[in-house]
């Protein structure tokens, strides 16, 4: 530690002295009545109210549980509380699209509460963060501090039990006098977030009023409920966050969870969850006869969780609790009160233990970096397997090149996210040969990095955090997928880079914070129409949303948005552009009637620009708009990144380069006869060019085909993507060329040679022949265990479409409501059914 340092962390802890009674922690309170000689017990304890604050009724009109409480109504009570009770302080983190405000609570002994005392919280978090703190400092700090212990609900906004079950945590920190609420306001900080989602709570729907489903946007931070979230997360650090949910069925699933688990996930945290919170939860749930089980569904791998981000980037605990939404609403809340108390109760109980692992970890993380040590895969749930181990290669520095202004704007963005995650970025001040530099996709190279070029050094206490973000690949160590297997922000943003192994020494500099990139979009705007495929279907909402955040929020760009009956009224008439984003293809051909589709046909030979993507691009060919051949997926790709060629004379390669990552989910393989109207292509398989970052088997199907088609339609003109462009709108890469193919030119027919030609019929004929099914289950196995697989099906009820390649057997299965696994009846199930029948997948995918 440099000189200058060790003065730094030694006057702001000399700044942060107390008097004695505030910094040691409390003695234990006398056992309250109804509490075991000599022990506390959280629920044991008979509950004495001091009447300060409110009942919920004397507020509400209703006891917590009797009804789901609207989201004023959660504000409401929380404000009232925090009023009344010198116990609690109250704020607003963030204010959602439709104006509500998302209310949090701090909770914890009145000296805390104040200016300074919260001051002082943050800054002792701070110090315990830093690697660079003096051990004497840090050991005193995990004597005398508090660890910040997050209740967080309703993140899905029809999953509302743990708001009020939070509401009633609230009421007895805010109020109680007994042992069981004095242990914990006497051994942590408690921030309560009761809603995540008022907007989807007020909806009843799942996702935001923007279609984002927020459990798979921490990473990205794109909605602003997230951002703030995040950014008080990063200012009261959690070694605890729990995220309450609701599933399908009445049983309650708590951790520990199902493999794979992201490898750079801390030790230390992993077993604060199955060793710490877990068994105290099954404890009072065993005693109370709350049925729960754990392990078989849900994961802690993609780092865009409300568990995975807290505990790979803050050290937390990350804990998901579901509870089964077949329940009687006051079951419900009665449970999700019976797990965030006992988890509360488990966390003040171990507090010295838990700030001082929660040092380790940071710690421990600087000095992997500095050695260049990748954590190794593990499988937390035997038998399982490892199916991809970590290769065994010292990572030391991460370089993001800066040298292509056309990317300096999604470079600045990763910057910007690594920065608001406590993440220092340097700049190089004179160039840096790199003799081992691993550009991502490509063989390590010797290579000297201009001056400009941002370094990342892994050596640094959010070595995890850096690993998640900045990644070549993802290395699943496990088959079984609950959600995407790849999200590196640099293959997300088409920004070059790569990492190093080697003891460097570079000249640079660290950065301040980046500010947010805001570019207006120039030119002429042209009469954007957005086609709505269908207004029920999840993944039509979601895709609508994403457009619709970027349309409004960051490109600008005035639209209307139609449905089918919209387009059979004539009411495309004017629109110049028309987006059709992902959505059920066949269900919007029927909708449109003969008046809708003539509509369609007739205003894109006309002079219209249609861009569609997925159900879009399916929809284009059922109406003959296209040439393009389609077909169903035979191979095993959950949500991964492939890297794709772009034709340098498309009007759609404008300050792309030649290649971006396109993210691929089992999407329809595109063949187009003509090469000259394939604008972005998956290259050979034998090329230098193929890189698969994230899950893939038997993908070298995709290898030649098309990513995107650009064709005329008589005196219009299709474009056509076959994947997402703008998955969750954060894939910055694949965007560019969908901004592209709104503001840009129509290809010179001198320079592409493409003829307006009339469409395929039989392009046609193949799309409406093609079986999608909305959000489908997918089990892929060998062929020898096929005979197991189906009984295993027929026992769940399921129907199915087989399909034969090879010695693989893959099962798409239906889902005709479209359910998430969360509220499926018997997908959260499949995986440990698999593994009972003694089945060794190739793929496990839900929705």
């Amino acid at each position: 530690m440099r000189a200058r340092e060790l003065a730094w962390s030694v006057a702001l802890a000399t700044s942060l002295t107390v008097p004695a009674a505030l910094a040691a922690p409390a003695a234990a309170h006398p056992p309250a009545p109804g509490a075991a000689p000599g022990a506390c017990d959280p629920f044991r304890t008979t509950p004495v109210y001091r009447g300060k604050v409110p009942s919920p009724k004397q507020v509400l009109g209703i006891e917590l549980g009797e009804r789901a409480v609207t989201a004023a109504e959660s504000d409401r009570y929380l404000e009232t509380v925090a009023a009344k009770s010198e116990r609690v302080v109250s704020g607003t983190l963030a204010t959602s699209a439709q104006g509500r405000p998302l209310k949090y609570a701090i909770i914890g002994k009145p000296r805390l509460l104040t200016k300074a005392g919260l001051a002082k919280v943050r800054a002792e978090a701070a110090l315990l963060r830093d690697p660079r703190t003096p051990d004497g400092i840090a050991k005193a700090l995990t004597r005398t501090g508090v660890p910040i212990l997050w209740v967080a609900g309703n993140i899905h906004g029809n999953e509302p039990s743990g708001t009020d079950a939070a509401l009633r945590v609230l009421r007895d920190l805010g109020d109680r006098t007994d042992c069981a609420a004095s242990n914990v306001l006497n051994n942590a900080l408690v921030v309560l977030l009761p809603t995540q989602n008022p907007d989807g709570r007020e909806a009843g729907i799942r996702q935001n009023a923007y279609g984002f489903d927020m459990n798979r946007d921490w990473f990205a931070r794109t909605q602003p409920e997230t951002d703030g979230k995040i950014s008080m997360l990063n200012q009261y650090p959690p070694a605890l966050f729990i995220d309450a949910h609701e599933m399908g069925g009445d049983s309650y699933f708590f951790p520990p969870n199902a493999d794979p688990i992201y490898h750079e996930t801390p030790e230390e945290a992993v077993g604060w969850i199955n060793d710490v919170y877990s068994p105290s939860v099954a404890a009072e749930f065993g005693r109370q006869g709350v049925d729960f089980f754990n392990r078989d569904v849900y994961d802690l791998f993609y780092q865009g969780y409300g568990d995975s981000v807290p505990t790979t980037g803050f050290n937390a605990a990350g804990m998901t609790y579901e509870k089964g939404g077949g329940s009687p609403y006051p079951d419900k809340v009665r449970e999700q009160y019976i797990a965030q108390w006992a988890s509360l109760s488990a966390g003040a109980a171990n507090r010295h233990k838990i700030l001082t692992e929660w040092r380790k970890m940071t710690v421990d993380a600087y000095k992997q970096g500095k050695a260049g040590h990748l954590e190794p895969n593990q499988i937390y749930n035997p038998p399982n397997a490892i199916d991809r181990p970590v290769p065994d290669h010292k990572v030391r520095h991460y370089f993001l090149r800066a040298d292509d202004k056309a990317k300096a704007d999604e470079a600045q963005t990763i910057v910007r996210r690594l920065q608001r995650m406590g993440v220092t970025v340097h700049r190089l001040v004179r160039p840096l040969t790199v003799k081992d530099f691993k550009p991502y996709g490509r063989p390590v190279a010797r290579t000297t990095l201009p001056k400009g070029t941002y370094w990342i050094p892994m050596a640094q206490g959010q070595k995890h955090w850096i690993q998640a973000m900045l990644n070549e690949d993802s290395y699943t160590p496990f088959p079984y997928f609950y959600d995407v297997t790849a999200w590196s922000l640099p293959l997300l943003g088409n920004v070059p880079g790569g990492s190093s192994g080697a003891d460097l020494r570079p000249a640079a500099v660290p950065l301040p914070t980046q500010p947010a990139v805001r570019v207006p979009r120039p030119g002429k705007k042209p009469k954007i129409g957005v086609l709505a495929l269908s207004a029920t279907s999840s993944s039509a909402r979601e895709s609508v949303g994403w457009l619709r955040h970027r349309l409004d929020r960051e490109w600008r760009l005035p639209y209307t948005l139609l449905n089918p009956a919209d387009v059979a009224a004539g009411k495309l008439a004017g629109a110049e552009v028309l987006l059709v984003p992902n959505g059920p293809a066949g269900t919007a051909y029927d909708q449109l009637g003969d008046a809708g589709r003539t509509a369609l046909r007739q205003w894109t030979q006309g002079g219209g620009r249609y861009i569609g993507w997925q159900g879009g691009t399916e929809l284009a060919a059922r109406l003959g708009l296209t040439t393009t051949s389609l077909s169903e997926p035979t191979s095993d790709v959950p949500g991964t990144l492939f890297r794709v060629t772009v034709d340098k004379s498309s009007p759609l390669a404008r300050d792309v380069g030649p290649a971006v990552w396109q993210f691929y989910s089992y999407d329809l393989i595109m063949k187009q006869p003509d090469p000259a109207k394939v604008a972005v292509a998956y290259p050979a398989v034998t090329s230098p060019d193929w890189f698969v970052s994230g899950f893939e088997r038997g993908a070298a199907e995709l290898g030649g085909t098309a990513a995107v088609v650009d064709e005329p339609v008589g005196e219009g003109r299709a474009v056509l993507f076959g994947g997402e462009p703008n998955f969750r709108a954060f894939t910055d890469g694949t965007a560019e060329l969908l901004v592209n193919a709104i503001l840009g030119p129509d290809p010179s027919a001198r320079v592409s040679g493409l003829a307006k030609a009339a469409p395929s019929q039989e392009a046609a004929r193949r799309a409406a022949a093609l079986p999608r099914a909305e959000s489908p289950i997918r089990v892929s196995v060998k062929a020898a265990d096929a005979a197991r697989t189906e009984a295993l099906l027929r026992s769940v009820g399921a129907t199915w479409t087989e399909r034969r390649s090879g010695d693989a057997v893959r099962y798409v299965i239906d889902n005709p409501q479209g359910l998430p696994v969360d509220h499926h009846p018997f997908a959260g199930r499949l995986a440990s059914l698999i593994r009972r029948s003694g089945i060794t997948p190739i793929a496990v995918t839900l929705p």
